[in-house]
């Protein structure tokens, strides 16, 4: 069996991440591996010259989704006993950051909630999905059901 050394909880701060989070802990404390844990923000301009006046001032949300990410990790890092060097906010395309947070921090193990949806939802693609087809690491997608969602 493979053992783990660096376990990397993804979390999108939804109700029904606690699952994916026990199972990454679970895993971690199995392993005796460390555990981290990551979130990614979507960098938000507000205003584009290319997209007119249609937004009346100028402003940047990232820098204050930043914040309120770092003040929830702190929180579910207390929870699962990740320490605060080990709690990442990286801004992006969700897929593009967090793979490269992985392979910077040696990853073996990359724990994602996945919804397993259909149709549009698998046209537009997903985390989950990119993770699990990109990740030069394990990838455990945990499946989040009806009762979860």
């Amino acid at each position: 069996m493979k053992g783990y050394r660096n376990v990397l909880l993804t979390t999108d701060f939804t109700e029904h991440e606690e699952p994916v989070a026990e199972q990454a802990a679970d895993l971690a404390a199995l392993y005796q591996a460390e555990l981290s844990i990551c979130h990614a923000v979507n960098s938000l301009p507000i205003t584009e010259s290319v997209y007119g006046p249609i937004i009346p001032y100028d402003g940047d949300l990232t820098a204050q989704l930043v914040f309120a990410a770092k003040r929830k990790l702190l929180d579910m890092g207390a929870l699962y006993g990740v320490p605060e060097q080990r709690q990442w906010v990286v801004v992006g395309s969700p897929k593009t950051e967090i793979l490269g947070l992985a392979e910077e921090k040696a990853t073996d193990l990359i724990v994602v909630g996945s919804h397993g949806r259909h149709g549009l939802g698998v046209l537009l693609g997903s985390t989950a999905t990119s993770l699990l087809n990109h990740a030069r690491c394990d990838v455990l997608a945990v499946r989040l059901t009806n009762a979860d969602v």
